[in-house]
């Protein structure tokens, strides 16, 4: 008997493979992708490894933001100082934008600072809310309200897009006393119609928002804001209303009507103001050339002068002195005779001889506006009498 041959070492891997026709185990976890291991790192077409990238810390971030803006320097400059350790300790990208942040923010500290001590924050605060008050006060003059001063870049009396609203105790140009939308007119009649129509109704606005009419001064006129042409034709008919100058701006409200007057003085501005209306309207032609006209006129101040004397005379004042309110209403009764006689002239030369003592025995009513509480003293060159 042969003896048994010894056991057969373990084959290689190559001739693992040749026997059993399959691939040995080998570095590669499955076809094509190479191992990113430690002997392999070199291998051409291995990835290796590597540290982990540095990030960027997010309070340096915050602190540049923060410094650029200027909207909270300290919050910038806390920030920043608080980054720099943070990002040393984990080795983070930042310490330029954190070292950048803590400078603008000081710098912005500074300026505060300053801007506090000097009041220049407040000048500058101060000019902004002028800045934005300005532009809200410009309105169109048809926007405009009753009471309203304002103040108008073009020229008075020209249509004009945009007025400056201002406080009334400031210098202003005009101050708006109502208005009126034109009626039952369908096509563009023209700017001398709707003037005339304006120049009308505005002297009757007027006159009832002031009628004070001594506090008025002599250099203020009937103004009026009448539609274009061209914003007729989009439906504008609005016509505002005003007391205006082309001189030197006023100060303070010409206002006097129900809203502001008691009373006692309501009642006796109604009573006396029509003799100064009329008084206003005598005709620039002489008897002589217009008898006819003239005559008409004196008719009107008598009814004027009797309607005041007999309203003084049936109101009941109260709480004023009512002996300079008399002494007004005896003399607007010798004024009234004196007016009948020119009324009832029959000729020129009869008015003429009944002419001056009319106009002599007009009572100056300065005492009873005063006893009221009213303007004593006319305008410069305005009346002195009723």
């Amino acid at each position: 008997m042969e003896p048994t041959p010894p056991p057969l070492p373990p084959p290689s891997p190559q001739e693992g493979a040749q026997r059993g026709g399959w691939p040995a185990p080998g570095p590669y976890t499955s076809p094509g992708i190479p191992y990113a291991a430690g002997p392999y790192a070199g291998v051409p077409g291995a990835v290796p490894y590597g540290p982990p990238p540095r990030t960027t810390n997010g309070l340096a971030v915050a602190s540049l933001v923060s410094g650029i803006v200027c909207c909270l320097p300290p919050l910038g400059l806390v920030l920043g100082l608080v980054a720099l350790p943070q990002i040393r300790k984990r080795d983070q990208r930042g310490k330029e934008l954190a070292v950048s942040g803590i400078v603008l923010s000081v710098v912005s500290c500074l300026l505060l600072v300053a801007g506090l001590v000097t009041g220049g924050f407040s000048s500058a605060w101060s000019d902004f809310k002028e800045g934005v008050d300005e532009a809200s006060r410009s309105k169109s003059p048809f926007s405009l309200r009753t009471g309203q001063c304002f103040s108008d870049d073009g020229k008075l009396g020209e249509y004009t897009e945009e007025v400056t609203i201002v406080d009334c105790d400031r210098p202003h140009e005009g101050e708006v006393t109502g208005g009126f939308k034109l009626t039952g007119i369908d096509k563009w009649p023209g700017e001398d119609a709707i003037d005339r129509v304006a120049e009308q109704r505005c002297e009757t606005v007027n006159a009832a928002y002031a009628m004070d009419t001594w506090a008025v001064p002599e250099d203020l006129w009937v103004s009026y804001y009448l539609p274009s042409s061209e914003s007729w034709r989009f439906g504008d008919r609005t016509v505002t209303c005003a007391y205006a100058t082309e001189k030197k701006p006023f100060s303070g409200s010409v206002r006097s009507d129900a809203t502001t007057l008691t009373l006692d003085q309501e009642r006796f501005l109604r009573a006396v103001n029509p003799i100064e209306t009329v008084m206003y309207r005598e005709p620039e032609d002489d008897p002589d050339e217009d008898f006819a006209g003239n005559k008409a006129w004196s008719g009107e101040m008598l009814a004027a002068i009797d309607t005041a004397r007999a309203d003084l005379g049936n109101h009941s004042w109260t709480g004023v002195p009512k002996a300079p309110v008399e002494d007004l209403r005896r003399g607007l009764d010798a004024a009234s005779k004196q007016w009948r006689e020119l009324a009832t002239a029959t000729d020129a030369d009869a008015y003429w001889d009944a002419y001056d003592a009319a106009w002599e025995a007009v009572p100056d009513s300065a005492a009873a506006r005063t006893a009221l509480g009213l303007t004593g003293t006319p305008p410069e060159g305005g009346g002195t009498s009723a």
